[in-house]
């Protein structure tokens, strides 16, 4: 007799943890958070990957 899978139920929490986060290896994440800021993509790296501690401290 084989064992059933149980089925997991998907939530949306690891998309909003996510979305919280500028994932500095990505390029176009840096790239685009640099853009929406007005400001350079090192600039973006050295606040951190916080979206909302990047978007306060480059001005938007």
């Amino acid at each position: 007799m084989a064992a059933a899978k149980k089925a997991t139920k998907k939530t949306a929490r690891g998309r909003k943890q996510d979305r919280a986060h500028v994932a500095g290896g990505q390029k176009y994440e840096v790239g685009y958070e640099a853009q929406k800021t007005g400001r350079s993509a090192s600039a973006v790296k050295k606040v951190g990957n916080s979206r909302k501690r990047v978007e306060k401290r480059l001005g938007r």
